[in-house]
């Protein structure tokens, strides 16, 4: 089942991601925050379909979407083209990603785009979780962090919710944060877990690092079903 949407109106968010939101007049979307939609669109005359994750809260007819373009990806490529009043045919939200429960401390680690999924939950994690949460987000620089302002906010607007980046490009006089990359920084921050077997830990970003970050959180002790993570990604890092 697919619905059709109308692009409102496009942002450039950073150099080389943007935000979309799509209108589907006849819908309601309703769903957890973490969850994805999925468009459909033709690559050389074939169907074809990629996964985006909706990052505005649910239930109202729009979807926002943060897409970032890849020059060899044809999803990206194929929205990136999109502007204001163009229609797209896409799919109910749905997916595994989503916060557990809001009664337990909870560690998000993203990287890059990985953090359009981890975005909503922390948000609405700030917004009704009883415990704490903390975000570990690695890019390249400053230029490329996505929701850097929002994120900001949420940290300046509830004690219980950290925020922390990661720059593996820094520039060492504009930049005084963390450096690396975040598996470098995730055994301190396990150490500084106040509930650390208790903690629900969601993990996205590029294959390898999901991959890494789940040995670095097992041999930490932390239960692998506490261990949550986007299904393709360690199918994608082992070539299938």
């Amino acid at each position: 089942m697919t619905l059709t949407a109308t692009v409102a109106d496009v942002h450039q968010m950073t150099p080389d991601v943007k935000q979309f939101r799509l209108v589907a007049d006849e819908h309601r979307f309703e769903y957890d925050p973490g969850q994805h939609t999925t468009i459909h669109f033709e690559t050389d005359g074939e169907e074809d379909a990629r996964p985006y994750t909706a990052v505005n809260v649910p239930g109202t007819k729009q979807l926002v979407l943060a897409i970032k373009r890849y020059d060899g990806g044809t999803g990206s490529v194929y929205m990136h083209e999109r502007t204001p009043g163009d229609e797209v045919e896409i799919e109910p939200v749905d997916g595994d990603l989503s916060v557990r429960n809001l009664d337990r401390d909870a560690l998000f680690i993203a990287t890059g785009t990985g953090i359009t999924p981890l975005y909503p939950m922390i948000e609405q994690y700030a917004r009704a979780g009883r415990g704490d949460a903390r975000l570990l987000f690695g890019e390249r620089d400053q230029e490329h962090l996505i929701f850097r302002e929002s994120l900001d906010q949420l940290r300046a607007g509830h004690d219980r919710v950290s925020v922390e980046y990661v720059l593996s490009d820094a520039d060492s006089e504009a930049w005084n944060g963390r450096t690396g990359h975040v598996q470098d920084h995730l055994e301190n921050t396990l150490d500084e877990l106040d509930h650390r077997d208790e903690t629900d830990c969601y993990v996205c970003g590029v294959p390898e690092m999901v991959v890494e970050t789940r040995e670095i959180l097992g041999t930490a002790g932390i239960d692998e079903e506490r261990i949550y993570t986007e299904g393709w990604e360690s199918d994608a890092a082992d070539g299938e």
